[in-house]
């Protein structure tokens, strides 16, 4: 096979899952050992992958942050998966941190009539609540107008003196590697705090997430339990982090 067609499936390869393990790529090559090391060499030095031990993982492109809009309609099905998944959780007269986020904002109607107070960052999730009679109070802080959240020195000062039974948040991106992350330093602080006050904090994130590195990181992926749907190609990647529950979609 030509050196473009092994560094082609390579990269194809790491387009579906976020590692690969130079093993798996000489059986499925059949090419030598230094030869798959000098095509992982030659693949990061064009910026194309990062080499790690045993093999090579994903360099997430930088991008701008989608907005709200764009993302309410991504991955919805499994998003509303999680979001059952994540009320099931939720008992009666619990206080609740809702981050925000179009996966946070599919648990609202879930939480109708359960008699809970929410505490939310998002301006829409805060409408929401109002809109299904759910007791909320919603964060003061300066407006992102990508996100709609609450961020800022204001907002994370009102967090820390509040207790939460259940932290529900978002994220861009989740790695074996990085952890959680987000794109923006000042959001990520909001939901760390969050985290910090919860006594059971979740992480809501479809599979699209996983393998996916942002600026600032939240949380390593030990702190919290993470919902999402089943990761197909991805399980054996994170089949260590035992606080990883798939839901059926």
């Amino acid at each position: 096979m030509l050196t473009e067609e092994r560094q082609r499936y390579i990269l194809d390869l790491l387009q579906r899952q976020p590692i690969v393990k130079s093993q798996d790529l000489i059986q499925a090559l059949g090419a030598s050992e230094s030869t798959i090391r000098r095509d992982l060499a030659e693949l990061e030095a064009a910026g194309q992958l990062r080499r790690v031990h045993g093999g090579a993982e994903r360099v997430a492109a930088s991008a701008p942050e989608p907005s709200v809009q764009e993302k309410a309609t991504q991955a919805l099905a499994e998003k509303q998966a999680i979001a059952k998944a994540a009320a099931g959780l939720v008992t009666a007269h619990s206080t609740v941190f809702l981050d925000a986020g179009t996966t946070t904002a599919q648990l609202i109607p879930l939480l109708a009539g359960k008699d809970v107070t929410v505490v939310t960052t998002g301006v829409d999730n805060a409408s929401a609540l109002a809109d299904y009679h759910i007791t909320a109070i919603m964060l003061g802080g300066r407006i992102k107008s990508a996100t709609k959240a609450a961020v800022g020195a204001a907002t994370v000062i009102a967090l820390e003196s509040m207790h939460f039974d259940f932290a529900f948040i978002g994220a861009n991106g989740i790695h074996p590697k990085y952890g959680i992350t987000t794109p923006d330093e000042e959001e990520a602080h909001v939901k760390q705090t969050a985290l910090e006050q919860a006594r059971s904090a979740y992480v809501l994130a479809d599979p699209t997430k996983f393998g996916q590195v942002s600026f600032a990181k939240i949380a390593k992926l030990t702190r919290v339990t993470i919902l999402t749907t089943p990761l197909q190609t991805l399980a054996a990647t994170y089949q260590e982090f035992k606080n990883i529950q798939e839901v059926s979609n």
